[in-house]
């Protein structure tokens, strides 16, 4: 299997606290907090990841070279930014199979792949979200399933009882793009919200796994003190 990571961010939230590495980068108990994401991709089969990289990228180059552990490392480079969307259809161009997997390169969401791909592929699936439900949020716009999970819209963020967030993490047809005229700089999630993407054959997968975005201070906090914890018992 082979993953795209997204590791173009800059990180602007987190800047009061980082501000020399770009965002994937941040240290989490003495390595970076990419490097854990790797680390669990390999254990879990992956042997191919691309890195979407941008901001920055040398830090990220200079620190994975070609290899970690069992896996090899390419890069796609943004020479100007792309948005996320921009940046994925980039990257796609280095995959060599039908399907994909894609990762935000700043949330860690302990999914088990091989479960997500199978559920993507018994569904003939375009695009498989995977999908964190939560209780008492308001960071997170959240997904709308019907009885088979299968998505059919996308609600801003707002103050929520409870509800099924983006977690991150999705299983791609490589071709995902095909039908759609998309070139330079667009949003992912965006183009996913979009009436337009209604034509794919989009599913939800839900997972209880351990979920942490680092994308603000107080996340980043928690997460140096409970990712490691997390991954010992993933």
């Amino acid at each position: 299997m082979e993953a795209v990571i997204l590791a173009g961010g800059l990180g602007t939230r987190l800047r009061e606290v980082i501000w020399d590495v770009p965002k994937p980068m941040a240290p989490v108990g003495g390595k970076p907090f990419l490097r854990y994401i790797i680390e669990r991709l390999e254990m879990q089969g992956v042997r191919n990841v691309v890195l979407a990289v941008g901001y920055k990228h040398e830090t990220i180059s200079s620190y994975f070279g070609h290899r970690c552990g069992e896996i090899r490392i390419t890069y796609s480079v943004e020479e100007e930014p792309l948005g996320t969307g921009g940046a994925l259809k980039k990257a796609m161009d280095q995959i060599s199979g039908e399907q994909v997997l894609l990762l935000n390169g700043d949330t860690m969401f302990q999914v088990d792949i091989r479960q997500l791909v199978q559920y993507h592929q018994e569904r003939a699936a375009d695009l498989t979200l995977s999908l964190k439900p939560m209780k008492q949020f308001d960071r997170y716009g959240t997904v709308i399933v019907n009885s088979d999970y299968r998505v059919y819209n996308f609600q801003e963020k707002r103050m929520c009882e409870s509800g099924l967030i983006n977690g991150g993490v999705y299983v791609a047809r490589t071709d995902l793009w095909d039908p759609f005229e998309l070139t330079g700089k667009f949003s992912f999630e965006r183009f996913l919200e979009n009436p337009g993407a209604q034509r794919l054959n989009m599913y939800g997968f839900p997972s209880e796994g351990y979920f942490i975005d680092i994308g603000i201070p107080e996340d980043y906090e928690r997460a140096k003190s409970e990712l490691v914890t997390a991954g010992e018992n993933g």
